[in-house]
């Protein structure tokens, strides 16, 4: 589960509500990776209807993630299905690391600074470069310099390296030295108001969920009712669907250099939670369907 997967397809708006596709890359990410990246249409299309998207959409956006190599057509035991590419799988993969890391970055740790330079010939590289770093999660430091906590190295080199933009970028791993409190460079770099509406939003959505789960192990260990699984799998995909977006535009900014009570501290407190509490009855869900 991962950025580049979300990006919006053209006549999608690129904000706002929740898309069919970013749920079916929420559902492959989370269910079809024990059938080996597999899932039958009849089940999507089940499984999306819980969440309130009409059967057309699902095709239209499955035949979207197939367009961008992420899925491919397999037909197994006479059903017709849809099986992760391997980049496609790479992208889950690396989505995972993102979406499910609860530590931050320390000042200690350092950062990674992606230097680059594209010719103006190559606009649309230059843009492509600009969009997968900041979809990684990098400030912009200045125009041809983007930076982001150090442990972000790993996937920004692999990303660089599957869409052969190596070329064009040098890495460096740096220290702040001087001048300036880094508190004020980090506000610079990365949009941090936005960043608190985002996870705001998330907060003020889903805060109500956990008073709806029942009390104690019963509901939330995958041994609930077949109504609390289906309610456990609805929730948990659009609290997942909803939150996968923000590690990305946060990429686990050390929180000394952050607001004091910063909201993105208490959204990961609640994401973690119900993750928790709502992702083995979820997952049983699912595998009681036929």
């Amino acid at each position: 589960m991962a950025a580049e997967a979300d990006e919006p397809a053209k006549g999608e708006p690129a904000a706002g509500s929740a898309q069919p596709r970013q749920f079916i890359v929420t559902v492959y990410g989370l269910y079809s990776r024990t059938e080996g990246g597999w899932l039958s249409v009849a089940t999507l299309i089940g499984l999306l209807a819980e969440l309130g998207i009409e059967a057309p959409a699902v095709r239209s956006s499955i035949s979207r993630l197939k367009r961008r190599g992420l899925l491919r057509a397999e037909r197994r035991n006479g059903s017709a299905g849809y099986a992760l590419s391997d980049e496609g799988l790479s992208v889950l993969r690396e989505g995972d690391r993102r979406i499910f890391r609860r530590d931050r970055a320390t000042p200690a740790d350092g950062w990674l600074l992606a230097v680059f330079s594209v010719p103006e010939s190559e606009r649309s590289k230059r843009h492509l470069m600009r969009s997968r770093l900041t979809r990684l999660g990098f400030g912009t430091a200045s125009a041809g310099v983007y930076i982001a906590p150090a442990h972000l190295y790993d996937a920004t080199a692999e990303m660089l390296r599957r869409l052969e933009l190596d070329g064009y970028a040098d890495l460096f791993r740096a220290d702040h030295l001087a001048f300036g409190p880094l508190d004020e460079k980090v506000r610079e770099w990365w949009d941090l108001d936005q960043l608190e509406l985002l996870y705001g939003e998330f907060v003020r959505k889903h805060a109500g969920v956990p008073d709806r789960l029942p009390a104690g192990g019963e509901g939330h260990d995958g041994t609930g009712s077949g109504a609390a699984e289906r309610d456990a799998f609805v929730d948990y995909v659009r609290v997942l669907t909803d939150w996968r977006q923000l590690p990305y535009l946060d990429p686990g900014l050390p929180a000394e250099l952050l607001p004091d009570d910063w909201v993105g501290i208490r959204a990961a407190e609640l994401f973690f939670t119900l993750q928790s509490r709502l992702e083995n009855d979820a997952r049983a869900y699912v595998a009681s369907r036929p």
